[in-house]
């Protein structure tokens, strides 16, 4: 080989290792960095902006009759540079629809006729609205709206709540859960403009932080319960009921604001034929709402700032026969002490979490729909702390859980894990993560289990959305925290959410913050991670022994980056363990040499991953 090709060929070689540290980046996030509204550092860019809206909203349902009737105002602020010609509204309940688009089979209980708008006006001007349409609706406006200048709507409208409750309908005859209720106007932003995702159940919602006043007018004996603050107790509530929710504002002690005897002998709401609550929430992504004639009601409050000694109200609603929901407030006073305090340690951001005993399983500002998991009280609270943990992510941090569920679901999984610890020990957090997490996808060698995790969350299905928006992500969390050791990975963890809570970000934000807050370049953990299809498989291809020391060759078959415990089991029976961060893939992701020194004569060594799990186990072992 003659000097010019090799010299070629060496400047190519590391134009190439340069090139496969940058992070692939698609068009529109390209554009967003060259407009400065996102920033390499990882901070919002110095341009960026997002819009707001401002919502004063009126529903009413007299259950058991299942139509829901609302009106409301809307005033949208557009933050942006562009001038908006039309906008899109969002109307998720669509998905009811015999005609919607759906992600899998619905029985016919879960059928109605959808959203009917009954009046649009947007400013003054009566707009027509056609009601043929699924869950996105484009409306022109009469007008363009000028950059940093705002519009108001009026919107009248109704629909049948389902009779089949999954995230939101009728729980029983009288129980109502009213998520996603009103129409709303969809996301505009930086990178992708309006967001026309419609949805078909499997994946989850995007949202603007909007400021909200909400008024919910039901029968008399019937409570309610959603996002914000109730802020005319007094006038909705029993003197003695309104006392017993007031004090339990500053108490850590469960209080039973209303019984069941007290809820069927219709002594906790005021006597007028219809009681009105009324509720307020800022800088929310969303809003819900139950009622009903016959739940129950708990409540305490717990710090969530130790700080300022800032509280939370904590609150049940519930059949009183649900043995696990006895303890669903005990189970939230202990969820958001330990959110707060330990992972991810940032306190609790909102005034009230409520959980109402439902079929979802699913958050909520501010909210949880949970179904009762009758005596076994250790899967009650593994729920609901799954749950309550997404108060972090997707709203606190503004997540596009439509295109990237892996940035919520993943750390939702992960805070539950690690809660799991607190309460129930490590043997059997592992087990259960072991197991419901990571053991179907380890095992299954289906293409679909191995697509990247940035692949956006719409496109994929089946597995390759659960695994993807579940288990790989919450291992690469897991992977990142044992590699940069607890300390400095909560740095980074609070420095990205620093960043962007009450924002939109991306995944770029997330990996452009962490390698700032790190001072690290960590591009080869993210390309590993994140935009490959590797999977967890090591293989242990030879071992030598001389000289006390260990010379292991190790092949990572799977590509995955992962952290693993070298096992060395003695002769005399005894065991040494050393552990390897994903620290030890940097300079070659594809095969290590490890020396393990030893003192003993060894029988037997093995690789073991414990919670990253190898799909082949049998080529982790060598045996003298």
């Amino acid at each position: 080989m003659n000097r010019i090709m090799y010299s070629l060929l060496l400047l190519l070689g590391v134009s190439t290792i340069a090139t496969a540290q940058e992070l692939y980046m698609p068009r529109n996030i390209k554009q967003a960095y060259a407009n400065q509204t996102r920033d390499k550092s990882g901070a919002p860019g110095k341009l960026y902006w997002q819009n707001k809206g401002i919502y004063n909203i009126e529903l009413s349902v007299n259950p058991p009759n299942r139509t829901v009737t609302g009106v409301e105002t809307i005033t949208y602020v557009n933050n942006s540079p562009d001038a908006l010609k039309g906008m899109m509204l969002r109307l998720i309940c669509n998905l009811h629809k015999f005609q919607a688009p759906r992600s899998g089979y619905v029985s016919k209980d879960f059928l109605t006729d959808g959203v009917s708008i009954d009046g649009l006006v947007i400013e003054g001007t009566p707009v027509k609205f056609n009601n043929d349409v699924g869950t996105t609706a484009w409306v022109a406006l009469p007008k363009p709206l000028p950059a940093k200048d705002s519009i108001h709507l009026r919107i009248n409208w109704h629909y049948d709540l389902s009779v089949l409750s999954g995230r939101e309908g009728m729980i029983d005859s009288t129980t109502a859960f009213m998520a996603y209720a009103y129409p709303r106007v969809s996301v505009y932003d930086d990178y992708n403009g309006w967001d026309g995702i419609e949805h078909t159940d499997r994946v989850e919602f995007y949202s603007d932080f909007n400021d909200y006043n909400v008024a919910v007018t039901v029968p008399k004996n019937f409570v309610v319960w959603g996002t914000g603050t109730l802020q005319n107790p007094t006038e909705v509530l029993r003197p003695a009921i309104a006392n017993r929710l007031q004090r339990s504002f500053t108490s850590d002690t469960t209080a039973h604001i209303a019984n069941r005897q007290e809820m069927a002998q219709g002594a906790v709401t005021q006597q007028q034929e219809h009681n009105t609550w009324k509720f307020s929430a800022t800088h929310i992504a969303d809003v819900t709402y139950a009622t009903s004639n016959h739940y129950v009601w708990d409540a305490a409050s717990v710090v969530v700032d130790s700080s300022t000694m800032r509280r939370s109200s904590i609150q049940a609603a519930y059949n009183d026969s649900s043995a696990d929901f006895h303890h669903s407030v005990a189970f939230s006073h202990n969820a958001l002490n330990w959110f707060s305090h330990q992972w991810p340690g940032v306190p609790y951001p909102f005034p009230v979490m409520t959980a109402v005993q439902g079929y979802a399983d699913m958050e909520y500002p501010m909210m949880v729909n949970d179904g009762s998991a009758g005596n076994d009280l250790s899967f009650a609270q593994l729920v609901q702390d799954h749950e309550i943990a997404h108060t972090y992510f997707p709203f606190y941090m503004g997540i596009n859980e439509s295109r990237y569920a892996f940035m919520d679901e993943g750390w939702a999984t992960t805070f539950e894990y690690l809660i799991g610890i607190a309460e129930k020990g490590k043997e059997t957090a592992d087990n259960f993560y072991r197991k419901f997490r990571v053991n179907r996808y380890t095992h299954d060698p289906s293409t679909e289990e191995d697509q990247p995790i940035i692949s956006m969350s719409n496109q994929v299905s089946g597995m390759g959305y659960g695994s993807n928006s579940y288990g790989k992500a919450s291992l690469s969390y897991l992977a990142l925290k044992d590699m940069l050791g607890d300390e400095l990975f909560k740095k980074c963890l609070h420095a990205y959410m620093n960043n962007w809570h009450g924002k939109h970000p991306i995944p770029w934000d997330y990996f452009y913050s962490i390698n700032t807050a790190a001072g690290q370049n960590l591009n080869w953990f993210w390309n590993n991670w994140f935009f490959s299809n590797n999977y967890i498989d090591l293989t242990l291809t030879d071992v030598k022994l001389n000289a006390k020391k260990a010379s292991l060759r190790i092949v990572n078959t799977g590509g995955f980056a992962i952290p693993f415990d070298v096992v060395i089991t003695f002769k005399d029976g005894t065991t040494k363990t050393v552990h390897q961060t994903p620290a030890v893939w940097k300079a070659n992701a594809k095969e290590i040499t490890l020396n393990v020194p030893y003192t003993k004569d060894v029988q037997a060594i093995k690789l073991d991953g414990n919670l990253f799990m190898d799909a082949n186990e049998k080529d982790n072992v060598w045996k003298q």
